[in-house]
């Protein structure tokens, strides 16, 4: 029997399988589930949840950017061995709302699971709200410092 269709050169393109014949791999676990998100994007979630509680109290937050970075900047700030920063403040300026800045990598350093980390980012933003807006913490939030 004669084969009217050429077979298909392996060429550049999509491959359909892998090398041992079975479908390409898909991801570990679909996007809806927390397996899925990523450290940077769990932390993010943190501090956000710990906005989103202090808003109910200061509606005024809602004028102020919160931002998630890996680690702080050395730019002009001298700050000794012992004391790294865990968050700042930028104060507004000219037609740039105020920020409250949280790093990442030394908050996850100094905790050791899931709730601690929220409950240090949770003081984090307390504390920084608490600068930005001239009040002290426990004004900010009542359940500041309680474990």
């Amino acid at each position: 029997m004669d084969n009217p269709v050429p077979p298909r050169a392996a060429g550049p393109g999509p491959r359909r399988r892998d090398r041992h014949g079975r479908g390409m791999r898909g991801p570990i676990a679909p996007p809806q589930v927390p397996l899925a998100a990523s450290r940077a994007e769990a932390f993010a979630d943190l501090v956000q949840d710990s906005v989103e509680r202090l808003e109910r109290r200061w509606p005024q937050l809602a004028d102020i950017d919160f931002l998630v970075l890996e680690v702080p900047r050395l730019e002009g700030e001298a700050w000794n061995d012992e004391a790294v920063p865990l968050g700042g403040t930028i104060p507004a300026r000219e037609g740039r709302p105020a920020r409250v800045v949280v790093y990442r990598r030394p908050v996850e350093i100094r905790t050791k699971g899931r709730d601690e980390r929220a409950a240090l980012v949770h003081e984090v933003v307390v504390e920084q709200v608490a600068e930005l807006l001239g009040l002290t913490p426990e004004t900010v939030d009542p359940r500041y410092g309680e474990d």
